[in-house]
């Protein structure tokens, strides 16, 4: 798996001028390309998924409203992804954090075809809305498990019933690949990573 990051400015701070950032957004986007040129030339045949990585969002929504998005993003988001697909066999995955349901629709339309890390403990992130509003037409790499609050804390039981209720939910159907909400810290017991992985084995043995 490749991996390319992008930097986007915050939107929300005073003195936001468009046309400067569309300016920077396609300076960025002009260095994304001369690298994807290379990497799908080099590798589009031999590997599976390429990384793209915009944070656009936090705990209670996403740092821009959709229409922004629309504006200043999708266009640029689109073009790198159908670069992708033209040139490539590679699916194209998206790191976000936060809350970025808003963007969803958009971000499909775009052409990401994975969303990680699926941070189920944000806003209007529910596992069981974004499954049955989106399940059909992205896949969901990660939601497998809360670190925020119980991965983290919970007992190694409270761990596998917080895995397998998330299963439930995302598994059916495909289109899930299983994945923690977000990194495991330092704080996490061993014995909850054991649990957890114990929780999908009994979950594909069942």
């Amino acid at each position: 798996m490749l991996e390319i990051r992008g930097a986007y400015p915050d939107l929300l701070k005073e003195g936001f001028e468009p046309h400067k950032v569309e300016e920077l957004l396609d300076a960025l986007l002009e260095i994304h390309m001369v690298t994807l040129e290379k990497v799908c030339q080099s590798v589009g045949d031999v590997v599976d998924i390429i990384r793209f990585g915009d944070d656009l969002g936090i705990d209670n929504g996403p740092f821009i409203s959709p229409e922004s998005y629309r504006t200043l993003f999708k266009p640029r988001h689109r073009r790198l992804c159908d670069y992708v697909k033209k040139h490539s066999h590679m699916r194209t995955f998206l790191h976000s954090c936060g809350s970025i349901y808003d963007l969803i629709p958009d971000l499909i339309d775009a052409g990401f075809e994975i969303l990680n890390p699926v941070q189920t403990n944000c806003a209007n992130m529910e596992p069981e809305k974004l499954k049955k509003e989106f399940g059909k037409d992205i896949t969901f790499w990660g939601g497998g498990v809360d670190t925020r609050n119980v991965l983290n804390s919970a007992k190694p039981e409270e761990v596998k019933q917080d895995v397998k209720k998330r299963l439930d939910i995302f598994a059916p159907g495909g289109g899930f690949v299983f994945n923690t909400v977000h990194n495991i810290l330092p704080d996490v017991p061993p014995e909850n990573i054991i649990a957890m992985f114990e929780a999908v084995d009994e979950f594909n043995k069942g």
